[in-house]
């Protein structure tokens, strides 16, 4: 791999870890039919209330997507516990309304376009910019913010995460489903995504003011109507103090949402612990490593980030934990993490069970029966 001429400095508050660094998810779901598995257009009334539940539960640009929010965590067991309560409170509004919840990165069935938006200023400004891309928006994600002390922390740990993307892609790929029909791509939310102006990978920055300036220039373009549409699988978060990663599908467990916070918050904390010099991945390599990840999840070839060579997937997995971890250890969260992506390779991620589902029949409605119950907690 390419290192770039400059060298960024480490933030020097942040060069060794005293403790351990924040952590919240965001999760985004679809509403299906009870009795069929399609859509169900009921988000406002799933949603009807749900102020009076201890548990941050919001409407998405879709009238069959919810999304909740856990609050600021350092522990994995009470932001488990957190986000097992929101699944349940999903789980129980949406039973009231004939419908049930699915964590899925695309639906399995009854995709209809135009997609039914949420009746909010925002969204309907969003179609009119935006055209035919919210047509078929109808994609479920799961959002990983780390607190950080400040913007030059936030960039250097971007940096550091970038490398990886592909790899956080491919564990968590949740959606092999589009237009009741198998794309052949283990996360085909991802190829949807990146159809903005906006998504995909961040560019390599070598400071904080390099980022804001790139920000405010495609704000100015209008493929932006403000930093809220700032799409990049990694950003700085526009409503939170916190780097947001925003690369992978909705888990289709808790336990998966939280595999996946406890390794996203150890490259953080290995970054600004090591100091080490972000490696800088070309952008057409990143490019094309990110399109094998959302065809092939852990189950094909990835791109090493330091070699540049095609490399199993799973080879490149066991690389990051290597690197990590010191950090997971320290956290407390190694002997979770490990046994999670064992799980991972062994049965395989949401992907590979969605088509094990549908192999058993033949059918797409046993898909949705087996992400319902996958969806609701243990």
């Amino acid at each position: 791999m390419h290192v770039g001429s400059r060298t960024q400095a480490v933030p020097a508050q942040r060069t060794s870890i005293d403790g351990l660094l924040t952590v919240g998810v965001e999760e985004e779901f679809v509403l299906v039919e009870a009795s069929t598995g399609h859509l169900a257009n009921r988000a406002k009334e799933v949603l009807a209330g749900a102020d009076r539940y201890e548990v941050d539960l919001q409407p998405e640009i879709a009238q069959y997507q919810v999304e909740s929010a856990s609050g600021i965590c350092t522990d994995m067991t009470a932001l488990r516990d957190e986000l097992a309560a929101a699944r349940r409170a999903l789980i129980e509004r949406a039973a009231r309304h004939d419908a049930r919840l699915a964590a899925t990165g695309t639906p399995v069935l009854g995709l209809t376009m135009p997609t039914p938006l949420t009746n909010s200023p925002r969204y309907h400004r969003m179609a009119q910019e935006m055209g035919a891309l919210t047509n078929d928006l109808a994609i479920c994600g799961c959002h990983v913010h780390i607190g950080l002390p400040d913007d030059e922390s936030k960039i250097f740990v971007s940096n550091h995460l970038r490398p990886w993307l592909p790899t956080i892609l491919a564990m968590g790929a949740n959606s092999p489903y589009w237009l009741d029909g198998d794309t052949g791509y283990a996360s085909w939310r991802y190829v949807v995504w990146n159809r903005w102006p906006t998504s995909g990978a961040p560019p390599h920055f070598d400071s904080a003011a390099e980022y804001y300036s790139a920000r405010e220039e495609i704000v100015a373009s209008g493929a932006a109507m403000d930093a809220g549409m700032l799409y990049w699988d990694i950003r700085l978060s526009a409503n939170h103090p916190t780097l947001e990663l925003r690369v992978s599908d909705v888990a289709p467990t808790v336990e998966e949402a939280v595999l996946m916070a406890a390794l996203v918050r150890a490259i953080a904390a290995t970054a600004l612990s090591s100091g080490a010099t972000p490696v800088k991945v070309p952008p057409h390599l990143l490019k094309v490593a990110m399109w094998r990840a959302a065809r092939d999840g852990l189950a094909g070839f990835g791109i090493d980030p330091v070699t540049g060579a095609p490399t199993p997937a799973s080879t490149i997995a066991a690389s990051l934990l290597r690197w990590v971890r010191p950090m997971l250890e320290f956290a407390g969260d190694y002997e979770m993490v490990t046994d999670g992506i064992d799980r991972l390779l062994l049965d395989g991620t949401g992907a590979a069970r969605q088509r094990r589902a549908f192999a058993r029949r033949g059918r797409l409605d046993d898909v949705v029966g087996f992400l319902v119950a996958q969806t609701a907690p243990a």
